[in-house]
Parts: structure tokens; C-alpha cells; sequence
């Protein structure tokens, strides 16, 4: 099978260049030791805390890069981007430090503190265009305006500006470790972070193994390295949506595809477990793909015990009102939760029974929805329970169908599921 190839590749000089450019814009992040990791998987485990960025992720290395190289009848047309997230943010800084006019779509369902964080950053610079429902819609939307008014489109991934802004990161990392590093664990979307991280390791550090990591739901780089050519997926889980591309930039994936030691994806439930972790234990906050490297962790117990690994928080613009619905996710993968159909009989007390002789100490009901029908024996119920260990599944199973109240276990059967998670 013919492989894709691209002739550019970021050189130390252009990455060295755009350093000079971020010096007082970009915060050079601190790397940080993570006594419990290191601990849980006995090696050095360092954090490099892009979270902590003004913009809150590493997107403003890109985009400020690319903006600061645009030509003077570039600037006077003004810039052009879409995005529902970080980059819209990094471009919207840019635009008002560099005193750019600029115009971000977004997709109308975009949340409202998303697009207050965008004005706020980019004050008169910018102004924010909602249209569409999704961001396909608001991407083809600001490709015809590039085209109709003559402006440049910055794009967040897949332009060599912006991969050599992203490889900044790699300059500070290996500039931050005082001892050699052996794993990097990189978040993986579109992949211009992975690109210029990985080429300036390559180049600094070759020992270096470079791990990139990208949610179950949305496989792009991995299918795409397996099929050996840029492959566009069919579908995504949006979930992790600073990570979640149905196709990687070709500039990105030629990169990659030549630089990265490995790909893997992680569940979205262990991020979500990852993410209520560091936020109870560590009071630090991250969005869906800023845990992904430390998601992949498990995934390399054996191999990174006694070596200095490095894990990029890439971000923490996470969406309060999705508390909710993380915490679902991490008790459903750590086989915490569980849906069932029970069916209660008819008659007085069949609920008392259910709640005192079948049901355990610590199960907790967190969800009950139950229609009586008047002509039946049994009256179905869907019931969502939270239990204190795994274990407790099969004879919590056993007992119900013992005493004929199981009715289906609604877990394993995503059409119905999808109306309950």
C-alpha cells in the first residue's frame, strides 16, 4: 500500500524562531512532579501544566505563531477561524495582542461561557458568529467568508505556523528536566501539538519514546497510521472535543506517522475517572483531553516503572454544567452503575421488598422512573443503582431473578441506553 508523504517537516531553527516570537505571550508552564502517580505506578511522573496558559490550554503557541507571521495586506484583511473551543480562545488573544481584526464562527449550541471567555480575550478584536448546529456547519461558514472577503483562515491544526508554534512546548520540556526523559504522553486530535512535539524530541532527545493518545470515540491518528494513509472517519464520539477530529491535518499525520513510537486510544470513562480524580485529590482541574495522557497511563504500568515520563495537560476549559454527566461515565466504566428493568409486582409492598431483601447495604437507587399498569401482574420500572464495588453486580442479579423482579439489564444495549446517559 502506497504511503502518503508531505515534504515539510519543522526545523529546530523555525521552532526556535517562533520561541522568540511567544516571550512574553505564552507562559512558559511549569513541569511538575506528581507525587501520587509517581507513587501508584512507581516512576517519575511530571506534569507539564498547559492548563495553566492564560487562555488555559496550549492553543495560544499556535495560533499567536501563525498570526505574528502574517503579512501586512494579510493583517489589513483581517483573520478568519472556526472552532467551539481552545483554539478560538488562543485566536482571540492573538488578535488583541497583535491588534488583528478578527471573525470566529462557532456553532450556535456553543456554550454561553464559551463564547464570554472568546469576547473577553479578544475584546474589540474579535467578533464571535454563531451559525449552524455543528462544527462542520461554522467551519464552512468561515471558509466561504475567507474566500468571499479575502481574509486568512487560521487553522488549529494543520498549518506549518501553528505545528511549530505547538512544538515550543517540547523546547521548554527538555529544558525543565533535570533528568532524561524516556515517555511522553501527548494528547492527540488534530494533531499539531503531536507533530511539533514529537519533531523537536527527534531531533533533541531521540531516546525519547513519544506515546500519542486519542479517546476511543474518535481514533483518527491511529486508524489513520494503520491504513498507513490519512483516513477520514466515518463518525466520532464527541466527548473529549478537544481531541475528537474525524480527520487529521495532512501536514500532521506525514509527521506523525514518521515520528511517534506509538498511537493508543483510551475509554472516555476512564478520562472521566481521571479528571474526578485530579480534581478531588489534587484540586486540579482539566477538561476531557487535557487527562488523556494521564488516562494512558495503566496502559504502560509495566513499562514506565523507574523511568521519567512526562504528561501533557494540554488544558482545563472544562464545562461545569458537564459534572454531571462525567461523573456518570466514570462509575459506568469502573462497573459502578447499572440500569435494569425490574419488574414489580402488583401488589402492596413489592417495592419495600425490593429495597430491603434484595437490594445490599450500600446500593444506592439513583434513578427510578415506574408507570403502573393496572391491567398486569408485573408493572415495569427502570432502575438506575449505584453500587460500592464491582463484586456486587452478578449476586445483586442472582437475588432479583431469584425473587422475579429482573426484568433486563439495560448496560449492554447502547439504543436504549442513549436515552439514560
Amino acid at each position: 500500500m502506497k504511503v502518503e508523504t508531505k515534504t515539510y517537516y519543522p526545523s529546530m531553527a523555525a521552532v526556535e524562531e517562533a520561541a522568540r516570537k511567544l516571550q512574553d505571550v505564552a507562559e512558559v508552564t511549569p513541569l511538575m512532579a506528581s507525587h501520587r502517580y509517581s507513587k501508584e505506578f512507581k516512576s517519575n511522573i511530571l506534569f507539564k501544566r498547559e492548563d495553566l496558559q492564560q487562555v488555559r490550554s496550549y492553543k495560544i503557541r499556535g495560533a499567536y505563531n501563525k498570526m505574528a507571521s502574517l503579512s501586512p495586506t494579510q493583517i489589513e484583511n483581517g483573520i478568519v477561524c472556526a472552532s467551539a473551543g481552545n483554539h478560538a480562545q488562543g485566536v482571540a488573544l492573538s488578535c488583541k495582542l497583535l491588534k488583528i481584526k478578527g471573525t470566529i464562527f462557532m456553532p450556535a449550541p456553543t456554550p454561553k461561557q464559551k463564547i464570554e471567555q472568546v469576547n473577553m480575550f479578544g475584546e474589540e478584536y474579535t467578533e464571535v458568529v454563531l451559525v449552524g448546529d455543528t462544527f462542520d456547519d461554522a467551519n464552512a461558514a468561515a471558509m466561504e467568508e475567507c474566500e468571499r472577503l479575502n481574509k486568512t483562515f487560521i487553522h488549529p491544526f494543520n498549518d506549518e505556523k501553528v505545528i511549530e508554534g505547538q512544538a515550543t512546548m517540547a523546547l521548554e520540556i527538555i529544558d525543565q528536566a533535570q533528568h532524561p526523559i524516556h515517555y511522553v504522553f501527548v494528547p492527540v486530535g488534530g494533531g499539531g501539538l503531536s507533530a511539533g512535539l514529537s519533531s523537536v524530541f527527534k531531533e533533541l532527545s531521540p531516546n525519547t519514546k513519544i506515546i500519542g493518545v486519542e479517546p476511543k470515540g474518535a481514533p483518527s491518528m491511529s486508524t489513520s497510521i494503520q491504513n498507513k494513509r490519512n483516513t477520514k472517519l466515518k463518525k466520532i464520539e464527541n466527548f473529549v472535543d478537544g481531541a475528537s477530529v474525524k480527520r487529521v491535518g495532512d501536514l500532521n499525520f506525514a509527521i506523525c506517522l514518521k515520528n511517534l513510537d506509538a498511537m493508543i486510544t483510551v475509554d472516555e470513562g476512564k478520562v472521566c475517572e481521571i479528571m474526578l480524580d485530579l480534581y478531588n485529590k489534587d484540586a486540579v482541574i482539566v477538561e476531557p483531553a487535557g487527562a488523556l495522557s494521564i488516562a494512558a497511563l495503566e496502559q504502560y504500568a509495566e513499562e514506565i516503572k523507574g523511568k521519567n515520563v512526562v504528561c501533557i495537560v494540554s488544558g482545563s476549559n472544562n464545562d461545569i454544567t458537564r459534572t454531571a454527566e462525567i461523573k456518570e461515565r466514570a462509575l459506568l466504566y469502573a462497573n459502578l452503575k447499572h440500569y435494569f428493568i425490574i419488574k414489580f409486582p402488583q401488589r402492596a409492598g413489592a417495592l419495600r421488598e425490593f429495597v430491603v431483601d434484595i437490594l445490599g447495604p450500600t446500593d444506592d437507587i439513583t434513578y427510578f422512573e415506574y408507570t403502573k399498569k393496572t391491567n398486569r401482574d408485573n408493572g415495569a420500572a427502570v432502575v438506575g443503582l449505584e453500587l460500592k464495588s464491582a463484586d456486587d453486580l452478578q449476586p445483586l442479579i442472582t437475588k432479583m431473578k431469584l425473587r422475579n423482579f429482573y426484568g433486563d439489564y439495560l448496560n449492554d444495549k447502547p439504543d436504549l441506553f442513549q436515552f439514560l446517559v
